[in-house]
């Protein structure tokens, strides 16, 4: 199960986030692909630049925070991290600007390496990737959007379908398997970051805590029922390629009380709702 897209249109155009991804991308295809077939120089280019726990704690050089989080280990590393900042972040850039976005992003990134230094301080084994600043995002946005609707793919065998739940439950489950992984598997084997994760997501939900109440704190959840203060928008399928069309859907504040937010397949052009619960996840 892994979110694809959001119902949570921007009011202005994401510029930071738009440039952090193709600043990743740009720095990955500088690198990446002249090194892949030589893990030797790879490995030396990752310990050089790449966050080193033992380095860092012995020589003092914080340098490896920043740039740790344009590299990546690989093209499925790079395509998920920015799928994810592709999905959260223009959100959270609509709400503190773009300057103050760029900075809680760095901000972010650099607690989720800390993170991972706290959990292995000696390790050697070199850090790198967005996941952590990236979780950051994550974190803020549970935030400030817990019911936000989140379109999540799930693959079972050849079952591919396509399902709509609250931001809270998909970001929580996240954060949740970066706790369970990160107390099961030995930070010390290398592997995924999985520490940095987690403490990337909880320094953005700190980070955003002074927005949050500046907004009302809880009151501003009552306001908006822990959604986007704004229209959201709805997916719908409309040709038989399968390819959809955004279409903006307005919707009185309150009218959908059911506790998981709108847990439903993703429906077709013409095709009426029937009756159903939020366990189901589809037409009953």
């Amino acid at each position: 199960m892994f979110p694809i897209r959001d119902h949570n249109p921007s009011d202005r155009t994401p510029i930071v986030t738009y440039g952090l991804i193709a600043m990743n991308v740009v720095i990955f295809l500088s690198y990446y692909p002249g090194l892949a077939d030589s893990p030797v120089q790879l490995a030396g280019f990752y310990d050089e630049w790449g966050l080193v726990p033992v380095q860092l704690l012995r020589d003092g050089e914080a340098l490896p925070l920043l740039t740790s989080m344009f590299l990546h280990g690989g093209w499925m590393h790079i395509i998920g991290n920015m799928l994810f900042l592709w999905i959260f972040g223009d959100n959270l850039e609509d709400l503190l600007g773009h300057f103050g976005f760029l900075i809680f992003y760095l901000a972010s990134g650099a607690a989720a390496g800390l993170g991972q230094i706290l959990s292995d301080p000696n390790s050697t084994v070199p850090m790198v990737g967005a996941s952590g600043a990236i979780a950051g995002v994550m974190g803020g946005y549970l935030l400030m959007f817990p019911r936000a609707r989140i379109d999540v793919l799930v693959i079972i065998v050849v079952i591919i379908k396509i399902f709509t739940i609250p931001a809270w439950l998909m970001l929580g489950l996240w954060f949740a398997l970066q706790l369970f992984n990160g107390i099961a598997i030995d930070a010390a084997g290398g592997g995924v970051a999985y520490w940095a994760h987690a403490g990337g997501f909880v320094a953005g939900v700190l980070f955003m805590l002074p927005v949050w109440f500046r907004r009302g704190g809880a009151g501003y959840w009552a306001e908006t029922q822990g959604k986007p203060p704004h229209e959201d928008v709805e997916y719908r399928v409309t040709r038989r390629s399968g390819i959809p069309r955004i279409q903006r859907r307005s919707a009185p504040r309150g009218a959908d009380d059911r506790p998981l937010g709108d847990l439903s397949r993703v429906p077709r052009t013409g095709t009426r709702r029937g009756p159903r619960s939020p366990w189901t996840g589809g037409q009953d």
